[in-house]
């Protein structure tokens, strides 16, 4: 009987790629998809397996496309279908898969669809959206805080007179996935989609589709916080099952990886399934732990613990365009975000890595007459700098938003020369990676507290390596790698690159991480 082959996505490393940041190629000071293209050799050469692309569709950019007003449509600041189709045969050209955004839960104000619903009660499309009356008192129909602030998610619309519910933005109205006609309209957008040949879905809060149509108030100890980690149902497994049905449909192993941002994490791996779900899910804790031994060790005994015993697969990641940089939020410190690169590619599970945290970036400093988003995100989503030059490899002199500290410095052209870059090391240790099984696909164990350090082994048959990182400023004696090989043991990949090839000495440097492999008896 022939072994099933492990599906591509559980031993790929994705690059997220948010592109109006990305690579301005018309002069606009927005990224389009065109410099996407371009840099797909950027990627490739990194060592990354594929792409993930935030939204590029039609959009009036109040949220910055994630206010869809059309699912198969590019927004023309991006560019258009046909640069949608170069850029994925480009990629595939380059062995590199495409994930895109979907965005499930809710719609732009503008879209076609909301303009008929809110057009009158009696229209087709009404319950494609949740409406509903007042509340006796005249106010909201329930409790709910929308996210980003502490108001109603709720908006009264004058010309039907009711309200309309939306967890986000007043422009993002929610969808009602209860409505058949409504879901078949969304597993329309998946299948356009898919038969252009992307490789996966990105699934935007995917956890909130479900609704419980009674709209209960949330928890009166819960008041102010946004309803979107409070919503937890029952009904988004049977809609992630029909998704899921859809992708099995088509060739090619095509993947789901869902935002589910819910408060229990036991919650969160139920959005798996029995196999029949997501593929994926965020790991998102990470994201909010400081950089500490203790409760770095606590993040991944979690995901094996909650994961492991339903077959889970783990994700990780360390920034995206949500939330700080990690460099940011480890105090700005270089070191420390070169031992969390060595840490994020070498635990168990796929890791994300975005943009620009290759090159060590932090986020920019945005004065108020520059903050244009409603999250207050702009930070992270700093353009990113290819070449020293004021223009930084931008067509445009004048980008959407300020550059990141150091861009001079800290940019693709120059750190690519430097064997001692930022990116010179997520090179060397995607490629340790790519060529070890043990840390691209197998167990792993986590060896006993050490004071300031997490190590653990990682071992697919044969094949074993061992990872230690330092999270402390001063150098630590580990001793022996517990349950040391046979032979001699020699650092395969180092934060500290002097210190590659050379035996292990049993003690990392401050802020060292380095993956420790058998060498040549």
């Amino acid at each position: 009987m022939l072994r099933p082959m492990t599906p591509w996505w559980k031993s790929a490393v994705l690059y997220q790629i948010y592109p109006r940041s990305f690579a301005d190629t018309d002069g606009d000071g927005i990224g389009d998809l065109e410099g996407v293209r371009r840099h797909l050799d950027h990627v490739a050469a990194l060592g990354a397996d594929g792409i993930w692309l935030s939204p590029f569709y039609r959009s009036p950019m109040a949220d910055f496309g994630y206010d869809v007003s059309d699912h198969c449509a590019v927004d023309p600041v991006f560019g258009d279908l046909d640069d949608v189709d170069r850029l994925i045969a480009d990629a595939h050209g380059r062995g590199l898969k495409v994930v895109v955004d979907w965005v499930p839960n809710h719609s732009s104000e503008q879209h076609p669809w909301f303009l008929a619903s809110r057009s009158a009660r009696d229209d087709p499309r009404r319950d494609w959206y949740i409406w509903r009356d007042p509340a006796p008192d005249g106010g909201p129909p329930n409790n709910w805080i929308r996210a980003w602030s502490d108001q109603p998610a709720w908006t009264w619309d004058e010309v039907t007179e009711q309200y309309y519910l939306h967890c986000f933005l007043p422009q993002q109205p929610d969808l009602n996935w209860a409505d058949p006609d409504l879901r078949s309209a969304m597993h329309d957008t998946l299948r356009f989609w898919l038969d252009r040949d992307v490789d996966g879905f990105r699934m935007d809060v995917v956890h909130l589709i479900g609704k419980d149509p009674a709209l209960p108030d949330d928890p009166v100890d819960l008041a102010g916080l946004s309803h979107v980690p409070l919503n937890h149902r029952e009904e988004t497994h049977t809609y992630l099952r029909e998704i899921r049905a859809i992708l099995d449909s088509y060739p090619g192993d095509r993947m789901a990886v869902g935002e589910v941002y819910l408060l229990d994490t036991a919650d969160v791996a139920t959005y798996y399934g029995d196999g029949d779900e997501l593929h994926l899910n965020f790991n998102f804790p990470p994201l909010h732990a400081p950089w500490d031994a203790h409760r770095w060790r606590r993040q991944i005994e979690r995901a094996e613990r909650e994961l492991t015993p339903i077959g889970a697969w783990p994700t990780w990641v360390l920034s995206n365009h949500d939330n700080p940089r990690h460099r940011t939020r480890y105090g700005a410190s270089m070191s420390r975000a070169r031992a969390a690169a060595v840490l994020l590619l070498t635990l168990r599970g796929t890791p994300f890595l975005y943009a620009g945290e290759e090159l060590g970036l932090e986020d920019a400093d945005i004065p108020p007459d520059r903050v244009v988003d409603p999250g207050g995100r702009d930070g992270c989503r700093a353009p990113l700098p290819w070449d020293p030059t004021p223009t930084h490899g931008w067509t445009g002199t004048d980008p959407w938003l300020p550059w990141p500290p150091d861009a001079d410095t800290l940019d693709v052209e120059t750190q690519r020369g430097d064997a001692r870059s930022v990116l010179a090391l997520y090179e060397r240790t995607l490629v340790a990676r790519r060529r070890s099984p043990a840390l691209h696909a197998g167990d792993l164990e986590l060896a006993d507290p050490i004071d300031g350090v997490v190590s653990f082994t990682r071992r697919c048959g044969d094949d074993v390596r061992h990872v230690l990182v330092n999270y402390t400023d001063e150098s630590v004696h580990v001793g022996p790698v517990p349950g040391s090989f046979a032979g001699r043991l020699v650092v395969e990949v180092s934060t500290h690159p002097d210190h590659e090839g050379a035996p292990f000495s049993g003690t990392l440097d401050a802020d060292e991480a380095l993956i420790v492999a058998p060498g040549p008896d």
